[in-house]
C-alpha cells in the first residue's frame, strides 16, 4: 500500500497561558493508507510544523518534509525506517522537520499496527510489554502551600510518585526552592517518589544549580531533571559529579538520536528522557532506549500532552523491563483529555499498561476536537499550500 494522504490539525485551547504547560495547542497528525488510518501528535509549534511539511524546495537537502513522506510504499516496519531516514536527508536544513517526522513516525507506526493487527511496540520488537510505575506529573504550584496540597492530592489518588516542575522554581532564592522542595516532600509523604524539574531554568548556571542540592538531598528527592538546556554537556557532567544520592535526568530536548547518544554519553545522566513527539518518533526513541539499555542508563518517557502521545511514548522502551517509571500528566487542558476516546488508567495496583491493542491502541474522537481546531490558511503568491482540512 502507499501514503496516500497527510493531514495536518492545528488545535488549541480558546487561551493559551504563559506558563510550562504543553497541554495547550496540539498538532494532530493523521495518515491514510490501503483503507487505514494512522494517528500521530508532534510535541511543537503546531504553525511551524505545518509550514515545514508545505514549504517550497529551497536546496536539495531542504525540501517540505511531504516530499518524503507522500506516495512512499508502506508495507512492513523497514517502510517507515526507511521514510525516516529520507525526511532526515531531504529535510536536513529544515531545523522542524524532526518534530514534523515525529506526529507522522506515531502514525505510520499506528497504521501498520491496525493493518497488521499487533501493537506497535511488539512491531519494534518487543516479545511483551511490562508494566509501568507511572508518576503524577504537574507543574509546582505558586507558594509551597499550593505544592504541599498538590502533593497530599497526588498522594490521596493513589500515585507513589509524583514529579513537581516549572512554576516558580530556581527565579527566586535557593531558600525559596528549597521551601517548595520541602513542602512537595511533605504533601506527598516520607515514602513517595520525589522527582523536581527544573525547566532549564538555569541554562548552564552549574554553581546555582549546585546551590539547591543539600536541599533536594534532604529531601530525598530522586532525580533533578534539566536543571541546565539540552546540550549543555559540560554543566551537566559538572553537576553530576556533585549530585551525590540525586541522580540527573534530560534529555527532552533532544530532537534526534545522536543529540540523546551524547547526553548519554557525556552528560553523568541517571535518566534519559526522550518524548516521542520531538525526537522523530517511535522508531528513534527505540533507537535511543537500546542505547541507553546497554549503558545502564535508566529510559523514562516524557509526555505533557495528551493520551495518543502517552501512549505513543510508552511503546518505544515496553520491552524493558527493568525500566519502570513513566510519566503520567495529571494536569491536562480539556483538548488534550479530549482528544481520545479512551484513556490510559493505572490499574488495581498503581500500573499503567501500554496497550495490547493494534497500533497505537488509542481512538481519536474528531467530533470533540472540532471546537478547538484553528482555521489555517497559507499561501505565496496566491498559490495555496495549506488549508485546514475536514476533520
Amino acid at each position: 500500500m502507499k501514503i496516500e494522504s497527510v493531514d495536518l490539525f492545528y488545535l488549541s485551547m480558546p487561551e493559551v497561558l504563559d506558563i510550562g504547560d504543553g497541554s495547550q495547542d496540539a498538532l494532530l497528525v493523521r495518515v491514510a493508507a490501503g483503507g487505514y488510518v494512522g494517528w500521530g501528535e508532534c510535541e511543537a509549534s503546531p504553525l511551524a510544523c505545518i509550514a515545514s511539511f508545505v514549504t517550497p524546495m529551497s536546496h536539495s537537502a531542504c525540501k517540505p518534509v511531504s516530499a518524503s513522506v507522500l506516495g512512499q510504499s508502506l508495507n512492513d516496519v523497514a517502510d517507515i525506517y526507511r521514510i525516516g531516514d529520507l525526511v532526515r536527508a531531504q529535510s536536513q536544513d529544515v531545523l522542524q522537520a524532526d518534530h514534523t517526522l515525529s506526529g507522522v513516525d506515531m502514525a505510520l507506526w499506528d497504521l501498520l499496527g491496525q493493518r497488521l493487527g499487533e501493537p506497535a511496540w511488539k512491531l519494534l520488537g518487543y516479545p511483551r510489554a511490562y508494566p509501568k510505575l507511572p508518576y503524577a506529573s504537574m507543574l509546582f504550584g505558586d507558594t509551597p502551600q499550593e505544592t504541599l496540597l498538590k502533593g497530599r492530592k497526588a498522594r490521596a489518588a493513589g500515585y507513589r510518585a509524583a514529579k513537581f516542575g516549572w512554576g516558580p522554581i530556581g527565579l527566586e532564592s535557593a531558600q525559596a526552592d528549597a521551601d517548595q522542595f520541602v513542602a512537595a516532600r511533605e504533601g506527598l509523604g516520607k515514602d513517595g517518589i520525589l522527582l523536581i524539574d527544573i525547566g532549564t531554568v538555569w541554562r548552564a548556571d552549574v554553581e546555582k544549580a549546585a546551590l539547591r542540592l543539600p536541599a533536594l538531598q534532604a529531601c530525598r528527592a530522586t532525580w533533578l531533571e534539566e536543571p541546565f538546556v539540552s546540550g549543555a554537556l559540560t554543566a551537566y557532567h559538572s553537576l553530576s559529579q556533585r549530585s551525590g544520592s540525586v541522580k540527573l535526568a534530560g534529555g527532552e530536548g533532544s530532537h534526534n538520536l545522536y543529540m540523546a547518544q551524547h547526553m548519554i554519553d557525556y552528560a553523568g545522566l541517571g535518566y534519559i528522557q526522550i518524548d516521542a513527539g520531538r525526537i522523530g518518533g517511535l522508531s528513534v526513541a527505540k533507537q535511543v532506549a537500546d542505547y541507553a539499555h546497554a549503558r545502564g542508563v535508566t529510559y523514562v518517557n516524557h509526555t505533557f500532552t495528551s493520551h495518543l502521545a502517552l501512549s505513543a511514548s510508552l511503546q518505544p522502551y515496553a520491552g524493558l523491563q527493568e525500566d519502570t517509571i513513566c510519566e503520567y500528566p495529571v494536569e491536562l487542558k480539556s483538548l488534550a483529555v479530549d482528544i481520545t476516546e479512551n484513556h490510559l488508567l493505572p490499574d488495581s495496583d498503581g500500573y499503567l499498561h501500554a496497550p495490547d491493542a493494534p497500533g497505537l491502541g488509542m481512538t481519536v474522537n474528531p467530533a470533540k476536537l472540532r471546537p478547538y481546531l484553528k482555521d489555517v490558511e497559507i499561501r505565496i503568491d496566491g498559490a495555496l499550500l495549506y488549508r485546514t482540512p475536514e476533520l
